[in-house]
This record gives C-alpha cells, sequence and structure tokens, in this order.
C-alpha cells in the first residue's frame, strides 16, 4: 500500500503546534502524528535538547531522538525574536492543538497564553505536560523523568529490600504522561466536536508516576502499611517471578488457582494444587518460601525452552526473560509491524519502533521518519 493509496488517519485535517520538548510533550505529540495529524515541531536554532543526548549518534543525528521525532515538520523558530514568535504566533491562531512543556508563566511571558490566543482562535486545545502542574505549590519546579520516578515512590519498590532503590530502565514518567496527555487532548478534541469549545490540558508527569503504583498505592490507602521492595516477587500474586531452570530463567506469572493447578500437573505434582498451604493464591502468598522450595528444584531439571513449551501447551502465562536486541528482533514484533525501516534523509535506512495502536479503519501510520533539524522551515504552503 502506498502512501497515496493508503486510508487516512483518524486525526487527517487536525493541525498540532508542537513546543514541547525532550520526551513527554513531544511523545504525545508524535502519538497525534501517528493517528494521522499534521504536526509542526517548532525548534530552537539548537534543536530540541534530545538531538544532543548520545552516543550513539549516526551521520550526527541522535538515537534518542529518533524515539519520539517521527511524523512532525521540523521549523525552527527563535521566539527570543519578533521573527521567530510572529511565525510561532501565526501558527497557533490556525492550530487545533498547542502541546507544550515550558515552565510556568512561559507561554504568557512570550504573549501565547491560552486564553488570549482562544480570543480568536477559540476552539483551540492547549496540552501542557510539567513535572508538577500547572497549579500546587511545586508548579514552578522543573520536572525530570529521574527526579520523578524518585519523588513518586516508584523507586521505592524497585529493587530488593537489601539493595538500594532502583529506577525503571526507561523514562517511564516521561511517557506515561505523553499517553496521559494525548488521552486528555483526545477527549478535549470530542468535547470541542460537540460545542466548538476549546480548552487547556493540564498533565502533570508526577500524576502519572502516582498511578504507576497502582496495587501497591491501593494497598498502602487501604492498610497504612509501606509497601516493601521485594525485588521480581509480587506481593499479592503468587508465584509471580523468574525461575532458573537447567539453563536460561523463564518468567513465570501465576495468579487464577485453576491456573495453578494446572502448573502442578504439568510439572508432574498435581496433588501440590490440593495442599492447604498452596490451595488458594493467599495461602501461597503467606507459604511462598516452602512453594518456592518446590518449584525452583522443579524448574531446574529441564531447560528453558522445554519448560516454555509444556507451559504454553497448557495455556499458562510464562515467557523468556528478553534482551532488548533479542525482542527488537523478535518475529512476533515483526508480524506485528512494531519495528518497521524508514528512510531518513541523512542517516539512510533505519529500523525505528511505531506505534502499537492498531484501528481497522484509520489504522496509524509511520508518514514519514523524524526530520532533521529546521528540515521544514521554508514551505509557505502550510507556514
Amino acid at each position: 500500500m502506498t502512501a497515496q493509496s493508503a486510508p487516512k488517519g483518524a486525526l487527517d485535517g487536525i493541525k498540532v503546534l508542537d513546543l514541547s520538548r525532550v520526551l513527554a510533550g513531544p511523545w504525545c505529540a508524535m502519538v497525534l502524528g501517528d493517528l494521522g495529524a499534521d504536526v509542526i515541531k517548532i525548534e530552537s536554532p539548537e534543536g530540541d535538547d534530545v538531538r544532543h543526548f548520545g552516543p550513539p549518534f549516526k551521520n550526527g543525528e541522535s538515537a534518542y531522538f529518533m524515539v519520539a521525532g517521527r511524523n512532525k515538520r521540523s521549523v525552527v523558530a527563535d521566539l527570543k525574536t519578533e521573527e521567530g514568535l510572529a511565525l510561532v504566533k501565526r501558527l497557533a491562531l490556525t492550530a487545533d492543538i498547542l502541546v507544550e512543556n515550558f515552565r510556568k508563566g512561559t507561554l504568557e511571558k512570550f504573549g501565547l497564553a491560552p486564553d488570549e490566543l482562544r480570543k480568536e482562535n477559540p476552539g483551540l486545545i492547549v496540552c501542557s505536560v510539567s513535572g508538577y502542574g500547572r497549579t500546587g505549590q511545586m508548579s514552578e519546579r522543573a520536572g525530570y523523568d529521574f527526579v520523578i520516578q524518585a519523588e513518586s515512590g516508584l523507586m521505592s519498590i524497585i529493587g530488593d529490600e537489601d539493595q538500594e532503590p532502583m529506577k525503571v530502565g526507561a523514562a517511564v514518567t516521561d511517557i506515561v504522561a505523553g499517553q496521559f496527555a494525548t488521552q486528555g487532548v483526545l477527549a478535549a478534541l470530542y468535547h470541542r466536536e460537540r460545542t466548538g469549545e476549546g480548552q487547556d490540558v493540564d498533565i502533570s508527569l508526577l500524576d502519572g508516576a502516582a498511578t504507576l503504583l497502582a496495587n501497591q498505592a491501593a494497598a498502602y490507602l487501604m492498610t497504612g502499611e509501606r509497601p516493601r521492595r521485594l525485588g521480581n516477587d509480587h506481593p499479592t500474586v503468587c508465584p509471580y517471578r523468574p525461575f532458573a531452570t537447567a539453563d536460561e530463567p523463564i518468567a513465570l506469572a501465576i495468579g487464577a488457582n485453576r491456573q495453578f493447578r494446572k502448573l502442578c500437573a504439568a510439572m508432574g505434582n498435581p496433588d501440590l494444587a490440593d495442599d492447604p498451604r498452596f490451595a488458594t493464591n493467599p495461602a501461597r502468598v503467606e507459604n511462598r518460601k516452602e512453594l518456592y522450595e518446590f518449584l525452583e528444584a522443579t524448574f531446574l531439571t529441564r531447560t528453558r525452552d522445554e519448560w516454555l513449551k509444556l507451559l504454553h501447551a497448557e495455556g499458562l502465562p510464562a515467557g523468556a526473560i528478553r534482551t532488548v536486541d533479542q525482542v527488537m528482533d523478535a518475529p512476533e514484533l515483526a508480524e506485528r509491524g512494531v519495528v518497521q525501516e524508514v528512510e531518513h534523509e541523512t542517516v539512510g535506512k533505519m529500523r525505528i519502533v511505531a506505534s502499537p495502536i492498531k484501528l481497522s479503519k484509520t489504522p496509524a501510520r509511520v508518514y514519514f521518519a523524524p526530520r532533521p533539524l529546521g528540515a521544514d522551515g521554508d514551505n509557505p504552503d502550510w507556514l
């Protein structure tokens, strides 16, 4: 299917002005672009900060910029100059969505206050992504993923009790904030469709990170007890952790009692499922040490692939613990189109992780690769 014959995206005809930098705001704008919106990314003369994050670089381009750079035009505009500011304001007055992650008050300083822009563009949706939100005592502070992981409590539940708190190896608080920003923008678009009214979308990295605590937060709020770090174990589900085999480890996630009964049968000890210590999930959580003694010894009797074949045949959730290179080259990702090859103007052919959103009528697509800095700055047709 060619780009010309492909179906239009769900957001075809929507214009997005992306004033954001680094990851959370750009992630939101990228998703909107994947869904068919026309995204214009405004960059300073130095470019988005992540263009300089590295190594690795290839032909002067940063791998980090490729994370959220696709499906966006790149226009250089210096907001400290009258010419640059005039260009951005003109684009804002014709945009449907403006995404920004400046510090609080910066839009107002530049004469781009949302309420002022909506006097001429009443349907404008302004999405502000920041570390701590646009309200509250910490709204003036800048926010960064690592600091938010620390302040949100996320690091306090990662790793073992005898080790220091550990961060997630990817910028998860940026990414989840970008996802919530996208949800907020889409909800605001739906409201505008019915009323014609634009509105502000206020997204905080800290707010989003707090939601990542999920069951751990719920447990604390219910009991008042602070969650402990359990490494790869699970506080309320058992067995739910890695196990060594005769060669490579596997990840096992058994929650339901019917699954545990199948597991016991597959491991050659069906009667174990009737043992009062293990018959229910709460009992297994209480007696996990004794249960693990049996499981650990049994898993060592076969190789990882032998166990996975056996467990998958029973419909049980288990998998290999893979490295990044292994998953990026996995056939199941290729079959789903998750990793796609694109042509970049300076890098050449390259692979990127594409949108995971699958829509039957208006599919998300990679329309074009991340653009070199300022590559679209002299096109009067859309500027």
